[in-house]
């Protein structure tokens, strides 16, 4: 006998999801079964203190399907593994100076271009004093953020957080560069190595000095782009991967895709996977999400250079 839902919850879980999930994205079917499956039981460190992370996903440009997925399976990893409690909002008032300080960390999920902006349609409706306290706004949000980062708190990346922000030369710096086109698409299968040297490092130690092959979206950044100015933790490989495609810019093969820094007195963690949906059920990928956001949290103290 088949349980009829009242319209009432249909409704509420309607309400629900269009709230978190404002681009209309949603995860596929089988996410939220596929995400728990491999997530891991417990953190790679006891907390020192409930920790709370903003998910931050507002676009001004293209806007990624898989992030309704990767909302899930952070969330989810939070719950399971007791490493932190998220916030999912892209509600601007959280970088208001008084409320940023709730969270521990800020978590970009596929943000594009300038999210603190006014769109393009407000402001064409604004007279020009509006357009300027407009500007000024957006102005205190990007301040509030980066002395967050600076002052301890932690800034995670995950893939087109790289894509946000060009006008911003100190988010460039801190994020560690600028989205410069991808060349391997979403259906190109590509082969990500650890970088040499750190095989046995903590972050990386669940790849076991193993490469990971997949189809995924690999993107190549510009200035400031310094693989030398982080602790990189995987690139892709070219020795093992179609160097054939088109769009490459990148001479040196330099394509670092996850890394690890201090930015002042906080904690800087970007992984560029994250386009394909499968990338939050990998059991290794989503293993390294959750010590790289343990570590800019201040929790899984490891040693970086």
């Amino acid at each position: 006998m088949k349980t009829l839902i009242p319209s009432a919850i249909v409704a509420a879980l309607a309400v629900f999801v269009v709230a978190q999930n404002p681009g209309g994205e949603q995860a596929p079917p089988e996410a939220l079964e596929k995400i728990t499956a491999v997530l891991p039981d417990k953190p790679f460190a006891k907390p020192a203190k409930a920790r709370k992370v903003l998910i931050f996903s507002k676009t001004a440009g293209f806007r990624h399907a898989s992030i309704a997925t990767g909302k899930v399976a952070f969330t989810e990893m939070g719950k399971k593994t007791g490493a932190f409690e998220t916030v999912i909002s892209d509600d601007l008032s959280n970088f208001e100076a008084a409320k940023i300080k709730s969270f521990d960390g800020i978590l970009f999920l596929s943000t594009t271009m300038n999210p603190f902006a006014a769109s393009k349609d407000e402001l064409e409706k604004m007279t020009d004093k509006e357009k300027q306290a407009s500007a000024k706004h957006e102005q205190t949000l990007k301040d509030n953020l980066m002395k967050f980062v600076k002052t301890g708190g932690a800034f995670i990346g995950i893939h087109a957080a790289t894509d946000t922000f060009y006008e911003w030369e100190e988010y460039g710096k801190m994020v560690n560069g600028f989205f410069d086109g991808h060349p391997w698409g979403a259906g190109t299968q590509v082969s990500i190595k650890v970088e040499p040297g750190q095989e046995k490092h903590p972050l990386v130690a669940m790849f076991d000095g193993q490469n990971v092959d997949f189809k995924e979206e690999i993107y190549q950044l510009k200035d400031p782009y310094d693989s030398k100015a982080v602790h990189m933790l995987l690139r892709l490989d070219p020795e093992k991967s179609d160097m054939s495609v088109g769009g490459i810019k990148r001479e040196d093969k330099d394509f670092g895709v996850s890394w690890v820094r201090n930015w002042g007195k906080g904690r800087v963690f970007y992984c560029s996977l994250g386009h394909n949906h499968e990338m939050y059920w990998h059991p290794k990928v989503v293993r390294h999400y959750l010590a790289g956001i343990q570590w800019a949290l201040g929790d899984y103290d490891v040693k970086i250079k």
